[in-house]
């Protein structure tokens, strides 16, 4: 396809309703759209999706800064594996050294907790090497992260998760009619429903339910999509919302530097979160003990040596605390409704894209 022909077919998404009854629509497929962005987004549904992602990200740092968060910035060039897996881009560094692309932000924004900082966030890249070729996995995205210290329980950390994201859908209702609509009108959707108080259900609450409606899971394992799109419909179904928190997940589940719970070490002081029945936020309690989190890391094959300085900044005073992590694209996806992540992605990559 042309590039002119293309322009002249985004016209047409760009006319007015009552301009185009009785003309057929063209229909322009996505690896077209993202072959040509740059024409992509000129259209209102495409103003509108980076405006909406614009103000989520405004949000989430005004919202953590009222909370006496501050702003850091942490390498992406690292040593080794920040989450553990497969899942990491390696590249040869200078004088012979091998690195990697952080997977998130994880380490560094723990040890800026044991530099004394209290409450941190951070909006950078994030860089997964997937070969997931997916509606919502990509290679390379804007991470949301947030660590603080904990006074008394991990769920003093649901408690951030539960305001912000309140305040931020909110706040999209309120002020963001516009763009809503233009994008209502390529890709309709259903508002969403979430409660002013943020519903939170245990892991085997929410597997009960599962095993209720006839679906299994594998025993102390993670949820898979088709589960994760079961539980949300049967939420739902009960609770009248489509935003909700999984809390203590079995610990086999989680990464190596999640606290196992106290009284139960077969599970860990964990959640997720759930936003239109998919998985947009993990989070937890950190191990703050460095023997313990040498061991764990050991038992998740994660070499001493590349995560050194991080187990050896908990060996000088590190209080508890726990911290999550989100995709802004992947907020932006599901809050519009919108069927691939992609078209939450400015210029996205994956493991079939590396242009434009």
């Amino acid at each position: 396809m042309s590039i002119c022909v293309f322009a002249c077919l985004l016209r047409f998404e760009c006319m007015k309703e009552e301009d185009t009854k009785g003309v057929p629509l063209p229909r322009v497929g996505q690896d077209t759209r993202l072959d040509y962005r740059v024409i992509d987004v000129r259209t209102p549904t495409g103003q509108a999706i980076f405006r909406i992602q614009h103000q989520v990200e405004n949000k989430f740092r005004e919202h953590l800064s009222s909370k006496d968060f501050i702003g850091i910035h942490t390498p992406k060039l690292i040593s080794g594996s920040s989450e553990g897996g497969a899942a990491v881009f390696k590249l040869e560094y200078k004088n012979g050294k091998s690195a990697c692309l952080a997977q998130s932000p994880q380490l560094h924004k723990q040890m800026a907790i044991c530099g004394g900082f209290r409450r941190v966030f951070e909006v950078g890249p994030v860089f997964r090497a997937e070969d997931s070729n997916t509606h919502r996995h990509l290679c390379e995205f804007v991470g949301l992260d947030a660590e603080m210290e904990i006074m008394r329980h991990y769920f003093e950390v649901c408690d951030i998760v539960d305001g912000l994201f309140v305040e931020i859908f909110r706040h999209l209702n309120e002020n963001c009619k516009r763009e809503l609509e233009a994008i209502n009108r390529q890709y309709p959707f259903e508002p969403l429903k979430y409660l002013e108080s943020t519903l939170r259900l245990s892991y085997e609450e929410g597997i009960q339910m599962l095993k209720e409606a006839g679906t299994e899971i594998e025993p102390m394992g993670d949820l898979n999509t088709e589960a994760e799109k079961k539980l949300g419909q049967l939420v739902r179904e009960k609770y009248d919302t489509e935003f909700f928190i999984l809390y203590r997940y079995p610990l086999a589940a989680r990464p190596f530097y999640t606290m196992p719970c106290y009284e139960n070490p077969a599970y860990s002081n964990s959640f997720d979160v759930f936003l239109r029945g998919e998985e947009i936020i993990s989070g937890a309690q950190r191990i703050h003990e460095p023997e313990l989190l040498a061991k764990r890391a050991a038992e998740h094959g994660i070499g001493k040596s590349s995560i050194k300085s991080y187990v050896d900044s908990f060996r000088y005073g590190a209080p508890p605390h726990g911290g999550f992590g989100v995709g802004l694209e992947r907020v932006v996806m599901l809050f519009c409704g919108l069927s691939n992540v992609r078209l939450a992605s400015l210029f996205p990559r994956d493991p079939q894209r590396l242009s434009p």
